[in-house]
């Protein structure tokens, strides 16, 4: 288990705990399990409490945890006859986009995600998530294919944000995000989006315009990551966790401002803890915004997708 900063105090305990079953094992002879069990409780209770009270900051920690479930894991586990596509059919194929057609719960589906990679190659390979202008014309083609075969979109958002890198600004990463975002307003079929980590800037926002957006409850959406956020306005990137506060990046808060429909309740201690149960929840909240979805003309869809946004900012300025 990699430990957060803030979980330092329960690594503590936890590895007290570990080292005295250690003891036992290894013969010593004397009878610890009381000691353990003492020890298991204290941590259950701190972790409890820990998780109970996380402030904005602690939240983008948990949120970018190495070992939460990422989006391959998701498409692994909740979607069958899965065949990926790859390709912008212009330049590359772009690793830290996923996508392809798949059946969740039998239904024929379109779904596409940010991976950010499980190891140090894979990381390299997916780019952290950061995905290039290819990524988001490989979204579109993707999206132009579900259009026409009227097949609902799903979409995994887990991104730090879209990448900043010389080649992507060449080949029109502003231009790419904007056209994506722009197509998923216009699609006549239901578009559910899901940030399973972090939804960071327009890297997120082109994945998650979506009829129906749901968080996991520890994962962050904001419009620039809080680091990027500090240097800008107080050039001093250490102010992430004044930054954090000021974002109103937590799904509590993005539910209240009216920019997410549902919170996906994380077992205790965070999806890493739990990742088999996290995405088994992020799979019945799907479950449940495709049957609210399912009933409704290209017409209502496309309409219930622009009044959701309009009425964001509405809510914002009243906030």
């Amino acid at each position: 288990m990699n430990y957060l900063e803030f979980e330092k105090p329960l690594a503590e305990i936890e590895g007290k705990a570990a080292e005295l079953r250690a003891m036992a094992r290894g013969g010593s002879g004397m009878d610890v399990s009381k000691e353990a069990e003492a020890l298991d409780r204290k941590a259950d209770q701190m972790l409890k409490d820990l998780y109970k009270g996380l402030n904005p900051w602690q939240k983008c920690q948990v949120a970018r945890h190495a070992d939460r479930p990422h989006c391959k894991e998701y498409i692994e586990t909740l979607f069958t006859e899965y065949t990926a596509l790859a390709g912008d059919r212009n330049f590359a194929d772009d690793h830290a986009v996923m996508g392809g057609l798949a059946r969740f719960n039998d239904t024929p589906v379109v779904v596409i995600g940010h991976e950010k990679g499980h190891d140090t190659k894979t990381r390299i390979e997916r780019n952290f998530g950061m995905a290039r202008p290819e990524g988001y014309r490989k979204a579109i083609r993707l999206m132009d294919m579900a259009d026409k075969f009227r097949l609902p979109v799903i979409t995994l958002v887990d991104t730090p944000g879209a990448y900043p890198g010389k080649g992507a600004e060449e080949r029109g990463q502003s231009e790419a995000i904007a056209r994506a975002t722009e197509r998923s307003l216009s699609l006549g079929v239901p578009v559910i989006a899901v940030i399973i980590g972090e939804g960071g800037s327009g890297g997120a926002v082109a994945f998650a315009t979506a009829n129906r957006i749901a968080m996991l409850e520890h994962s962050i959406y904001s419009v620039i990551s809080p680091e990027g956020c500090a240097s800008i306005l107080w050039k001093d990137s250490d102010k992430m966790r004044e930054a954090a506060e000021a974002l109103r990046l937590t799904a509590q808060d993005l539910q209240k401002l009216g920019v997410i429909d549902r919170i996906v309740k994380e077992p205790l201690g965070g999806a890493q803890r739990g990742r088999k149960e996290a995405v088994e929840a992020v799979g019945k909240a799907i479950e449940t915004m495709m049957k609210e979805l399912g009933s409704k003309k290209p017409e209502a869809l496309i309409r219930d997708r622009r009044e959701k946004f309009l009425e964001m900012g509405a809510k914002g300025l009243a906030a």
